[in-house]
């Protein structure tokens, strides 16, 4: 499978109408947070669809793809590297983890970050020393502090939720919107596993956490006491 194919398909997915309505969505206008990014209007289904057809595109094509303007292409070749990355020995699988890493300026939108970040970082660091998740909660990018609060979810799944809490303390008075619904969810899905784990975190920072962030965190407690954490009663 070539790369000039791959952009064949492409195009022939793309959606104008689409575009303009996921280019509002994604907040690419002047000042705004994903300026300049350039949308084809492609579903993820279908994206999915393709990264299973181009599976074996080259690596260098995959990180050529990654580096493209178009969001589409760099989401298709982020969701590449995560099918590559699942049938890679260890040593492939640290490479595309350093990849991923090295080039995450391109995984630049939200929606990059969340569909594969616990996929390759997080399963690379399950039984490996996370420091390199704390350097990346105390960077200057959004997205790399985003990926670093993501990429727990894959050790949340796994009931080990000490770096999901640790790091949602680096983050917690974080000052993009973007990061408070990551980390509220993140603690939401800590919650859904233990909730007093969870509770034990909001008792100590309820009060002065994002409005977001604690509503994300609370979005499954009953009522009653859902309404106590937001009006600062609990």
């Amino acid at each position: 499978m070539s790369l000039k194919k791959l952009k064949f398909d492409l195009l022939k997915y793309s959606d104008k109408k689409k575009a303009k309505i996921v280019q509002r969505f994604f907040k690419t206008g002047p000042g705004e947070y994903a300026e300049g990014d350039i949308f084809l209007g492609i579903t993820v289904p279908m994206l999915r669809i393709l990264s299973k057809r181009y599976k074996s595109l080259a690596f260098n094509e995959t990180l050529q793809l990654l580096k493209s303007r178009i969001h589409e292409e760099r989401l298709l070749s982020l969701l590449v590297l995560i099918l590559k990355y699942r049938d890679a020995d260890l040593s492939e699988k640290e490479k595309i983890y350093k990849v991923y890493l090295n080039h995450s300026r391109y995984i630049n939108n939200w929606d990059l970050v969340d569909v594969t970040a616990k996929h390759i970082i997080g399963d690379f660091l399950k039984d490996k020393d996370r420091a390199p998740l704390y350097k990346l909660a105390r960077s200057d990018s959004l997205w790399e502090r985003r990926i670093a609060i993501l990429s727990t979810s894959h050790f949340i799944e796994n009931n080990d939720f000490e770096d999901t809490l640790k790091i949602a303390e680096i983050l917690i008075l974080d000052p993009h919107d973007l990061i408070h619904k990551a980390v509220g969810w993140m603690l939401r899905e800590v919650g859904k596993r233990d909730r007093d784990s969870e509770e034990r975190f909001l008792k100590k920072y309820y009060t002065v956490m994002p409005r977001t962030m604690l509503r994300y965190a609370v979005e499954r407690f009953p009522e009653s006491k859902r309404q106590a954490y937001l009006k600062g009663t609990a």
